[in-house]
């Protein structure tokens, strides 16, 4: 079972996604090795490598710039023959080439799409209901916070074991607007769809958070771990 890093870009959650990782670990025949790190080698050295974060795009953009061989590694491990790699929620959003948190971040560009506030999504004079939506089709409660539905777009292996429109758990005030509809495997209706989880060759990431998602996130971070990085 090859190893699994978990990179730590000083955003938090390292220990709670760890922790469920091992927990799906623990059940395989030969357990992997699973380990945080920011080292480098340890991550271009890893068999499956999970780019997880919550909190801001721009602290964690910053994190990863601020030592070029650290992202230099992190970018050569995203290219499709390197082996399988989960985003979670930053994780996701630093795939695209634009945020527009703090007046506009800049992300890694490998996926097609912008990251938008849901303050863009906002109705007038409605009243919101208890999903956050109002009667204009906007949102009042920004960040969308808790349990959601996800709808499956396309066949994925990592869906394996999960229902359409499985609830998962966010924590997100800014979504991914996607420009290009193959790369989108997850969605989720929030004053309107947006990415819940994209995917492109050898990378899936989600804008939810599997390791708070009891079940359901389990058994996609188990799939995860016996993903091959193919389709």
């Amino acid at each position: 079972m090859p190893n699994i890093v978990i990179v730590d870009l000083g955003t938090g959650n390292l220990r709670s996604v760890y922790n469920a990782v091992q927990h799906v670990c623990v059940a395989m025949p030969v357990s992997a090795c699973v380990c945080v790190s920011d080292e480098p080698a340890v991550i271009a050295a890893a068999g499956h490598l999970i780019l997880p974060g919550q909190g801001a795009l721009g602290a964690w953009m910053q994190q990863l710039n601020a030592d070029s061989a650290l992202r230099a590694a992190v970018l050569t491990r995203l290219q499709r023959d390197r082996g399988p790699v989960l985003g979670i929620c930053l994780g996701l959003q630093a795939l695209y080439a634009h945020s527009a948190e703090n007046g506009g971040t800049a992300g890694l560009g490998l996926l097609k799409g912008v990251v938008r506030h849901f303050s863009e999504r906002r109705g007038d004079g409605a009243t919101a209901n208890a999903g956050g939506e109002n009667s204009l089709g906007g949102v009042d409660k920004i960040p969308h916070m808790g349990w959601n539905r996800v709808r499956h777009t396309r066949a994925h292996p990592l869906w394996r074991g999960i229902a359409d429109r499985q609830r998962f758990y966010f924590a997100n005030s800014y979504f991914v607007d996607s420009e290009q509809r193959s790369e989108v495997v997850g969605e989720c209706e929030y004053g309107g769809a947006f990415t819940a989880a994209a995917a492109q060759d050898n990378l899936f990431a989600t804008q939810f958070h599997p390791e708070k998602s009891q079940r359901a996130g389990l058994q996609l971070l188990q799939n995860f771990v016996h993903w091959n990085g193919g389709l």
